[in-house]
């Protein structure tokens, strides 16, 4: 009879193994549901503040990654004998490989194992608990469709009446109805994407800048339509989420812009970017401080390594603040007339997409680096808060009065932290609301009873949310 050689014996020996390890592993799940009912007998005689459920959720959970590093454990015992056995067996043939070498290979093995078997548990673990985060009821008010392309800015009039500007890529800007969403008044004088829109704080003027190398101020006249009955909305909390495709996109031709009154021609026109003061950022690096009554340049900001992002003014103090793709944003400071200083913020990573300035001694700053950092004013070394997310961070905006920050990102979420990092909510999307690509801009309006917070992006929609704003302040 044939005697079995040196490999197959090997090989039998390796079957035999793998088959006792199968029988281990079947003894321990057979186990399992004792273990199971002694952790549950355990965990319901201590105090905790966990429901039931959660603490129900949590066991099994647990419970599932304990099995499985307990059968990495017993793989890894599998594999070190193997060693031992090639070892020995080139040993006998006058050879020897280094241990300590496969060792350390199986081990990088069972470190990539260890990280694509755990992935999947993280994420239940994670998505168990998205639920919870949420502290405020955000409701989708208003839909305000009608641009032919993507919508760079959003904005919200400080006057009566008051009405949203959107600036889009379509090379126009609209002012709407916030109650009715009804176009009210379109402005075609640019010829290029018009990417920025602001408004006069007590008149019915409008700032929009664009990218054919101009910024426009022209006056406008609206008067309000008597709101319509509209269906209710469904309250969804700051979590829900359904993805889309672009079929599901609102359609620019059927919109309802084409019918309403036209402005052709400014009022004056800022160019060569090139009582009340307008600020302009460029590509060129600059930044330019015009005078609005009379067009003439004023200031030019200039110190930038690299293009510039967005550009904000303080409220009530002669400040401005720049933001640029040099990773930097820098605050100027115009309070005094003879003296122009300049502070250079450095903390970010990548471009910062926009910095803004909340109440008190504050700026918040956005970036590619998927941060944002909160500000002081008086100590520029470090960042008071730094929150961190999974996406790009585009033209950011806080909510003065609440002290909230709205994060539009370019995976389509807008989230709300307050000022010392905490997220607060995510606005809902689902397959019936909200944003279907990029969200490019945020804007708060505080004194507006239906709508406090509007969004914008390229799937050229913007959308007024109610927020639960007295929630979150309770919870607090």
């Amino acid at each position: 009879m044939p005697t079995e050689s040196g490999s197959f014996a090997t090989a039998r020996q390796a079957k035999q193994k793998r088959k006792s390890h199968s029988l281990s592993i079947r003894r321990t799940n057979s186990s399992e549901q004792e273990r199971t009912g002694l952790q549950r007998e355990m965990l319901e005689g201590q105090d905790t503040k966990l429901p039931s459920s959660v603490r129900n959720t949590l066991l099994e959970l647990f419970g599932q990654i304990e099995r499985e590093f307990e059968n990495l454990y017993i793989e890894n015992l599998e594999l070190r004998r193997e060693i031992d056995t090639l070892n020995e067996r080139l040993a006998v043939e006058g050879q020897t490989i280094d241990g300590a070498e496969l060792t350390s290979h199986s081990t990088s093995q069972l470190s990539q194992k260890l990280k694509t078997t755990y992935k999947a548990s993280t994420s239940k673990i994670v998505s168990s608990f998205k639920t919870t985060t949420s502290r405020a009821i955000c409701q989708l008010v208003k839909e305000y469709v009608g641009h032919r392309d993507g919508i760079w800015d959003v904005s919200v009039t400080k006057t009566q009446p008051v009405v949203l500007g959107t600036a889009s890529a379509d090379h126009t800007a609209l002012l709407w109805s916030i109650e009715t969403g009804k176009c009210l008044v379109k402005y075609v004088g640019h010829v290029g994407s018009v990417n920025s829109i602001k408004f006069h704080p007590t008149e019915q003027v409008a700032l929009t800048a664009s990218g054919d190398q101009t910024a426009h101020i022209w006056r406008y006249m609206v008067q309000l339509p008597m709101p319509q009955p509209t269906a209710d909305c469904n309250q969804m909390s700051g979590e829900d989420e359904v993805e889309f495709s672009d079929k599901d996109e609102p359609d620019g031709d059927g919109d309802g812009s084409s019918d309403c009154p036209t402005i052709r021609a400014p009022l004056t026109s800022l160019k060569s970017h090139q009582g009340v003061q307008a600020v302009t950022a460029s590509w060129d690096r600059t930044a330019n401080l015009y005078d609005v009554e009379t067009s003439e340049l004023v200031h030019s900001l200039t110190g930038h390594d690299q293009e510039l992002t967005h550009c904000c003014t303080h409220p009530t103090q002669r400040l401005v603040v720049t933001s640029s793709r040099d990773t930097t944003f820098r605050l100027w400071d115009f309070r005094d007339p003879s003296i122009h200083s300049v502070n250079v913020f450095q903390g970010h990573t990548d471009t910062v997409t926009s910095a803004v300035f909340t109440v008190g001694d504050n700026v918040v700053s956005g970036s590619d680096d998927r941060t944002v950092k909160v500000w002081d004013l008086k100590n520029m070394r470090s960042p008071i808060a730094t929150i961190r997310t999974d996406s790009a961070v585009n033209r950011i905006n806080v909510c003065v009065g609440q002290r909230i920050i709205a994060l539009p990102h370019d995976n389509r979420q807008v989230r709300l932290f307050d000022m010392s990092g905490v997220r607060l909510a995510r606005l809902p999307r689902s397959n019936r609301q909200g944003h279907r690509r990029m969200v490019c801009c945020s804007a708060w309006s505080e004194d507006h009873p239906i709508c406090n917070l509007f969004t914008c992006g390229f799937d050229r929609q913007a959308i007024g949310w109610n927020i639960n704003i007295p929630a979150l302040l309770q919870e607090k």
